[in-house]
């Protein structure tokens, strides 16, 4: 049996050997947090993405 991906890539700007980099948010399956993943060159980090009071961004489907 086939097991499902647990990230949906939503969103992707950019591409990995400019200056500015690629950027692209995912979204985790089971919890809905939204994720920001950025790479340039061979640097790369991931952080969840935060509204505006602080809270991460939940997708809810």
């Amino acid at each position: 049996m086939k097991k499902e991906p647990r990230f949906e890539t939503v969103y992707t700007e950019g591409n990995s050997v400019t200056k500015d980099g690629q950027k692209v948010i995912f979204i985790d399956k089971e919890t809905g947090v939204n994720y920001l993943f950025v790479c340039s060159g061979y640097a790369g980090g991931l952080t969840p993405l935060a509204d505006a009071d602080g809270k991460p961004v939940i997708t809810r489907k």
